[in-house]
């Protein structure tokens, strides 16, 4: 069984059934305050939290007086426009008692999708994290159309959870787990306490559950626990309804676990060995050494770079000798590393003309 207890990145999905209130389409503001009060113990254990939150358009359709059932493409992103602001006011207000300070940002698929986009919002993420910050993660509803869109907060949580390496994902929900058929139409159904693979079987078992404020069942779960799986991340879907619902899940509150074989940084590794290099970086035997105990690759103990690759790609890593060290994702285009090849991190400003990053390779984007 996982544990929130120990892990270095812990991502949360909430979704707006949780968040705002059915009737009224009013926030619920008191389950919010104790929902904060276990992210400041999670911070307090050590971890790094990010928040996927869903909300914006059941808080904006609410204060524009929009109502029930589905709207128009275009009042859906007027509901988001309001809805964002108050969604991220209540987060600010809820986090900061707790000496915690919250960062807003918006995503869409495409951000995902583009290697750039990917890059950036990874960066900025990790940023954030080290800064102490919370994230909190929406999907962009105000520009997002269907083709751009993830469509439900489970498969973008799972997706963040990817972009940053975490090795926990919580999806808050209305149910406590994976059951073996529908448990309210079923009285033999039973919860599953863990999932190590996600067989056809375990598929079969997903129903479409859903309330009428949230688009995600438990198929888009399945989904999610599926891509978060393959990352080295470990899922729990877990009753959200309750008080203080992540301190539960700790304390042993119901839940299912899906259970990944590898860490998150092996799993990272992995996925960047089995990649197609575009390029490559021969490096000095300073450099190489260098690597070998552990370290980012330098512009300094670069020698070449052959090929043509943009930032993300994958390239080769090659000592004096021709030999293969490994291979990792560029911080820097070919044409850009060839230009601070030879030349100190300090010296990457004056010879590109902007601010750069001290790693040409970062040990976390390198497999050797």
């Amino acid at each position: 069984m996982a544990s929130l207890t120990g892990a270095a990145r812990i991502v949360v999905k909430i979704g707006s059934a949780l968040l705002v209130d059915r009737e009224s389409g009013g926030l619920r503001a008191d389950w919010l305050a104790k929902l904060a009060t276990d992210v400041a113990w999670l911070k307090g254990q050590g971890a790094e939290v990010v928040i996927v939150s869903s909300g914006s358009i059941a808080l904006g359709r609410g204060a524009l007086g929009l109502g029930q059932g589905p709207l128009p493409l275009e009042q859906s992103q007027a509901a988001a426009a309001v809805g964002q602001i108050r969604l991220a006011r209540a987060y600010e207000e809820a986090l900061a008692p707790h000496g915690l300070t919250a960062a807003q940002v918006l995503v869409t698929l495409e951000d995902s999708a583009d290697r750039r986009r990917y890059l950036n919002s990874r960066a900025t993420l990790g940023t954030l994290l080290g800064l102490g910050a919370v994230p909190i993660v929406n999907e962009n509803d105000t520009v997002a159309t269907d083709e751009i869109r993830y469509g439900d907060n489970d498969r973008l949580a799972a997706q963040v959870a990817v972009t940053v390496g975490a090795d926990r994902l919580v999806l808050l929900s209305d149910v406590d787990g994976l059951y073996t058929a529908n448990p309210a139409t079923d009285s033999t159904a039973r919860r599953l306490e863990t999932v190590e693979e996600i067989t056809p079987e375990i598929e079969a078992m997903a129903g479409d559950a859903g309330s009428g404020l949230s688009r995600g069942g438990m198929k888009t779960k399945l989904m999610a626990a599926r891509t978060a799986m393959a990352a080295g991340c470990a899922l729990a879907i877990a009753l959200g309804t309750r008080d203080h619902p992540l301190r539960a899940l700790e304390e042993g509150a119901p839940a299912t676990w899906f259970l990944p074989g590898l860490d998150p940084a092996s799993a990272r590794k992995r996925w960047i060995a089995a990649m197609k290099p575009r390029g490559e970086i021969r490096v000095d035997a300073g450099a190489a050494a260098a690597l070998g105990r552990g370290k980012s690759l330098l512009p300094a103990g670069v020698t070449a770079a052959r090929g043509t690759f943009g930032r993300g790609d994958p390239v080769a890593i090659l000592d004096a000798e021709g030999r293969k060290l490994g291979q990792g994702l560029s911080r820097y285009t070919a044409e850009e590393a060839r230009a601070i090849a030879g030349h100190r991190s300090d010296e990457i400003e004056a010879l590109l003309g902007y601010p750069g990053r001290a790693a040409l390779i970062h040990r976390d984007d390198m497999a050797l």
